[in-house]
């Protein structure tokens, strides 16, 4: 039955499996301090499955950001179109970052969440600080690209791929070898991201243990008027906002683009990361919804890096939420700089490590609440996370398909065909032909380089 059943229906089958033996092990007390299931099953044998899982995806993302945006902008071979596509993904971003927070904003209010409650006298929080706007504009442009791309300094790596691209248009017909070269490369690193995937329900099984093992479900008890309004707005934005906008630009299936992202959603809420998730939305999207790589390749690692509409969300809710909390009024003035604080954070905190909380502190020091306060919210933070980043790797495939389907740069027959993408899985066999030909070419070349060698020792020797 296993073998028979499809990956995504494998990945799902280990969500729900890995999630109840979590809260199993939670709830019985088997994942006690010291215990044998927490040494050896939770922080051992899951632990080390799930990290292996996580950085097989992060190993590629640099290699295939870089090499997918080079072929990408030679691809488009219109330096014009490129600033175009470039301009309408900032703007669509943007947007959708706004209308993710005023959702939030509005529901929150809606319900009066926060209001009542005590506040906990042991609740701190030390907000980390976010690196001026002008500093990360400057920091676009890498001083050491080898450095950047070691770091994961996403727009950095960004820019260096389109400057390498518009200079290999520069360059033109002497450089067909190198172009054609970039795509090969671009394959073999793709055909990567389809071996680790076959090894997702594996990854997604061990991750969602231990998570649920560590977490359990008590934290969202106690917060759950502010769980249930941050799930539900984030539900909301994803499922009607995001899909009334990808069918009012686009004219796309709902369903389809639904039932093709669902791979990528676990990945995102199994690991939490969208940066981690990139090799599979970019696989999803090109291979599977049939958008043009030279769309892909720019839109989903930039979407990456600041699209943040679940990370938006939250800082909506839980501004309600705390300001509840004190007995603090805002007014119509705070929620709009709220919504401006955060469409601005997004694009100054990009690539800095816990960036929603970083934002949601600059977002509370501005509107006057009290930055301890978020010292409440951190204990169901790491849970929703992965809610929130599922909800992130689904905008920037939407806002994708969009921008794609503007630009004439999408195949719609690819995107309605069900099947499309899902024939491109790796059994563990390689084909033996390769193999033989790959073997010949391989110790021609090195017995032809020997007899070449003989073969002028023999003349420079001769008596």
């Amino acid at each position: 039955m296993w073998k028979n059943m499809g990956l995504t229906g494998k990945i799902l089958v280990a969500m729900a499996l890995g999630i109840l033996l979590g809260l199993f092990l939670n709830y019985s007390g088997l994942h006690t301090e010291g215990s044998f299931v927490n040494t050896y099953l939770i922080n051992g044998l899951f632990g080390i499955i799930g990290k292996l899982f996580v950085n097989s995806l992060k190993m590629l993302v640099v290699p295939l950001v870089l090499i997918s945006l080079i072929c990408g902008v030679c691809g488009i071979g219109d330096i014009r179109l490129l600033g175009r596509i470039g301009t309408k993904t900032f703007f669509m971003y943007m947007l959708t970052t706004a209308l993710a927070i005023a959702t939030a904003i509005g529901l929150g209010s809606l319900f009066g969440i926060g209001q009542g409650m005590n506040i906990p006298s042991d609740a701190t929080f030390e907000a980390k600080s976010a690196p001026p706007l002008s500093e990360v504009f400057a920091n676009i442009i890498p001083s050491n690209p080898i450095s950047a791309m070691a770091n994961g300094d996403m727009l950095s790596i960004i820019f260096f791929a389109l400057l390498i691209g518009i200079s290999i248009l520069m360059v033109g017909k002497p450089a067909k070898g190198l172009v054609q070269s970039l795509e090969l490369i671009n394959e073999v690193i793709l055909k990567m991201v389809t071996i680790i995937m076959n090894l997702a329900p594996y990854g997604v099984f061990a991750l969602l243990t231990v998570a649920m093992a560590d977490l359990g479900l008590e934290l969202i008890q106690k917060l759950v008027g502010y769980t249930l309004v941050l799930v539900g707005s984030l539900a909301f934005h994803f499922f009607v906002t995001m899909m009334i906008i990808l069918k009012l630009f686009s004219g796309l299936s709902i369903k389809t683009f639904l039932a093709k992202m669902r791979e990528v959603q676990i990945f995102a809420f199994s690991t939490a990361s969208s940066n981690a998730t990139i090799p599979v939305t970019l696989r999803t999207v090109t291979k599977r919804m049939g958008v043009n790589n030279s769309v892909a390749s720019f839109t989903i690692p930039f979407g990456a890096t600041i699209n943040m509409d679940g990370t938006a969300i939250m800082q909506g809710t839980a501004t309600i939420f705390i300001a509840n909390l004190y007995g603090i009024d805002l007014g119509i003035t705070e929620y709009l700089t709220v919504i401006l604080m955060s469409v601005l954070a997004s694009i100054g905190t990009a690539g800095v490590p816990g960036v929603g909380l970083i934002m949601l502190s600059m977002v509370f020091a501005q509107v006057g609440l009290p930055i301890e306060g978020i010292g409440l919210i951190l204990g169901v933070d790491r849970l929703l996370d992965m809610l929130r980043t599922a909800v992130n790797v689904g905008g920037d495939a939407a806002v994708t398909a969009i921008i794609a389907k503007s630009e004439g740069k999408m195949d719609v027959s690819i995107y309605n065909d069900p099947d499309a993408g899902t024939k491109d899985v790796f059994e563990g066999h390689i084909d033996p032909d390769n193999e033989r030909e790959f073997s010949h070419v391989l110790n021609d070349g090195i017995m032809g380089s020997e007899y070449d060698d003989l073969d002028n020792i023999g003349r420079h020797h001769k008596p």
